[in-house]
């Protein structure tokens, strides 16, 4: 088998073939939308319901974790403003399907610009707008824990302050054994290869160690294969330039300058009554 890239859409993602002309047969057959599991409009219409139903609203500013070929773009595409739905994915099959087959199926090519949409197996997205909220549908299912900490390490730089990032993942129990497999609804997932399974403190530890997210379990959401929410809301913008290490080094500035006004404070109190 050919090497694959651990990236946006899964830590082994689904290729068409790329030979030939036969990329846009099978486009064109719709073949793609096989390549990213079942229930291909259900699933779509069910991250559409569930993030309307968090506050989503038609000028809201969207980023779609892992769009694929826009399973759940083409609904939420169609809800927001044109120009607020924007999609990442490390499949560049899948983004060529979405943009040649399912925008214009969809009638929605004037919604979503082509460059709106980005393939990167970095989880780049710096496009130039906060967003308001993000979804990521089956992509942490697939990821090692170091990757998942790069997209919300990329996301927190990307989001406005108080926009929420949605997850969804395969959940261990918290008293299972680190080296066993857990039987999910449908299949049996893995704590070191794809499919992966987390507990909620690996996904919480994930986050607080890399950028200023509050951390939320949500939990069943509806997913016919069991996946559960997670949901990261950014408390503040990182500052320029600094990481998570450089704020906390401030914030423990200041709480020594603090300490030190309360000691001067406290010794004049003592000099005063003597």
């Amino acid at each position: 088998m050919p090497p694959t890239t651990p990236g946006v859409g899964g830590a082994f993602p689904p290729r068409l073939d790329l030979t030939g002309m036969r990329i846009d047969e099978q486009i064109a057959a719709g073949e793609h939308r096989g390549k990213v599991g079942r229930a291909w409009e259900h699933t779509g219409r069910l991250q559409h319901e569930f993030l309307v139903a968090r506050g989503m609203t038609p000028s809201s500013s969207l980023l779609d974790v892992g769009c694929g070929a826009l399973r759940a773009g083409i609904v939420i595409a169609g809800y927001l403003e044109p120009g607020r739905y924007y999609g990442i994915d490390v499949n560049e099959s899948l983004i060529r399907a979405a943009l040649v087959h399912e925008l214009p199926l969809a009638g929605l090519e004037d919604r979503v610009p082509a460059e709106n949409l980005r393939v990167t197996d970095r989880f780049e997205c710096d496009f130039g707008i906060p967003f308001d909220f993000a979804i990521a549908q089956s992509v942490f299912t697939h990821l090692p824990l170091n990757h998942i900490r790069l997209c919300l390490f990329q996301l927190s730089r990307a989001m406005a302050p108080g926009g929420r990032f949605f997850a969804t993942f395969f959940e261990a129990p918290p008293d299972t054994p680190y080296d066993r497999r857990v039987k999910q609804v449908v299949r049996r997932t893995w704590p070191e290869r794809d499919p992966y399974h987390y507990r909620r403190a690996d996904l919480r530890w994930a986050a607080e160690t890399v950028a200023d997210w509050d951390v939320r379990y949500i939990g069943d959401w509806g997913h016919p294969r069991g996946q559960v929410m997670m949901e990261y809301t950014l408390r503040s913008r990182d500052l320029p330039g600094g990481s998570l290490g450089e704020r906390v080094q401030s914030r423990a500035a200041t709480l020594r300058r603090r300490a030190r006004s309360a000691r001067a404070r406290l010794s004049r109190r003592v000099r005063a009554r003597r």
